[in-house]
């Protein structure tokens, strides 16, 4: 009869009573990896999975080449204005759509600039092609991917999306609200999207946030618009 030590037992491990030692495994093993790296800091980009590059002509938005177009002018500012650990990544939920084209942009710079925070997930769960494997992380519960996300963010820049986006947006709000993290830019990335699926004024008339709660998120426009909020306010 062979004996299982206790670390090798996959039963175990993965059963019921092992569910803290998941939960460990998702906070210990990204430490350690994240700090082999020298990643410190970084600008966290939400946003839709599904959105592909726009070809049809007169196109008006293109979330997606903009979302490229940030990501490479980011990448390039913080190549050319921190020394090396000192250098922000570009953190997304690792998948497809605007997730990928943030980081195509931050490859054409430096692809070890870019980090992926994946979820398993029955659908959307492929790591987008721009990630090195030694920063592309998989987790299984969320609340741990969202941990991450804010530990490691200086900023967010948030892309139209779906439940998926709003639920993180609505974590990163509700923390700073609640003093549970500190006041970091958070730019809404093109104006009427937001300005039809939010009406976040609202809660304020309503007395159900404060006015100084709007002043939590930035709307914008243009590439140029989310680039220059950002590189003026962090350093």
């Amino acid at each position: 009869m062979k004996l299982i030590k206790a670390y090798n037992n996959s039963d175990f491990l993965t059963g019921e009573d092992a569910r803290s030692v998941r939960i460990l495994c998702e906070y210990l093993e990204p430490l350690s990896r994240l700090k082999r790296e020298g990643v410190q800091r970084a600008i966290v980009a939400f946003g839709s999975a599904r959105l592909r590059p726009q070809t049809a002509e007169g196109t008006e938005r293109d979330w997606f080449r903009q979302a490229a177009e940030l990501g490479e002018r980011l990448a390039r500012w913080t190549v050319e204005a921190h020394p090396h650990d000192q250098r922000y990544h570009l953190v997304t939920g690792g998948g497809p759509g605007i997730m990928e084209a943030f980081h195509e942009g931050g490859a054409k710079v430096d692809r070890s600039l870019n980090i992926g925070m994946g979820i398993s997930l029955p659908f959307e769960q492929h790591g987008n092609p721009h990630l090195d494997a030694r920063l592309g992380f998989e987790f299984h519960y969320f609340f741990m991917r969202k941990f991450w996300f804010m530990n490691l963010a200086k900023a967010f820049v948030v892309f139209p999306g779906g439940y998926g986006t709003l639920d993180e947006l609505f974590e990163v709000l509700t923390l700073m609200q609640v003093g549970k993290a500190e006041k970091m830019p958070v730019v809404l990335f093109g104006r009427d999207y937001w300005d039809e699926v939010l009406n976040l004024p609202a809660l304020a008339r309503r007395g159900l946030i404060a006015e100084s709660d709007l002043d939590l998120f930035h709307l914008v426009d243009s590439v140029d618009e989310a680039y220059q909020r950002l590189t003026t306010v962090l350093p």
